[in-house]
């Protein structure tokens, strides 16, 4: 499988000629999900969720599909028909080859203020990657590759940390990084990397990796 960093929260996936796209936003490029042949959205919030960036996706691939909550389908489906599948917290299901299942229900806490929005992650292939959108959300198996949301309004680097500790992941990609300033880097890689528990790696916009 092949990883692709694409800008903020969004990453591509590669398998056997076929691309999975998750959570192309508007901090991502504007192509982030062309060529996708599915593509996943894991919550509303327009830095995951851009109907824009879906419409070139799907206009480009008569066959391409997106699976995601109901908070995101019910506004697209219209748009798409037939061609957007809602899913939900212990939901399995298969897309551009990939064997995908769904964990967790909500975003995490902003301010107490502010009403939480509904939030699912996605672990692909049993567990070889997961991303979690934005929550700290720990699957029910072990995982290879954590899609690390490093930067948020709704996190610290102490989350971080205590978050790759529990899921123990072989290692782990930043993501959600689009807040963070290439000055505060370095603090962020030393202290997740040492204190993480697991190989904490970095892909610039474009870099890839195999896993």
């Amino acid at each position: 499988m092949k990883l692709t960093k694409k800008s903020h929260a969004c990453v591509r996936l590669e398998k056997d000629g076929r691309v999975l796209v998750l959570d192309p936003g508007g901090f991502s490029e504007e192509d982030a999900a062309l060529g996708a042949d599915a593509v996943l959205v894991t919550h509303e919030h327009p830095d995951h969720f851009d109907e824009g960036r879906l419409r070139t996706a799907l206009d480009a691939n008569p066959a391409a599909g997106i699976w995601t909550l109901k908070s995101v389908a019910d506004q697209i489906s219209a748009a798409f028909p037939g061609r957007v599948h809602t899913v939900g917290h212990g939901d399995t299901f298969t897309a551009a080859g990939f064997d995908v299942q769904v964990h967790g229900e909500l975003h995490a806490v902003i301010h107490p203020d502010i009403p939480r929005v509904t939030n699912v992650g996605y672990l692909v292939d049993g567990g070889k990657l997961f991303h979690p959108g934005d929550a700290l959300t720990v699957p029910d198996r072990p995982v290879e590759t954590l899609m690390l949301p490093v930067m948020a309004p709704w996190n610290k680097i102490s989350e971080v940390i205590d978050y790759v500790r529990e899921v123990r992941p072989r290692r782990a990609y930043d993501i959600h990084d689009a807040l963070l300033t290439d000055l505060a880097r370095p603090i962020y890689d030393r202290q997740i990397g040492a204190l993480g528990g697991a190989e904490h790696l970095r892909l610039a916009p474009g870099g890839s990796a195999e896993l």
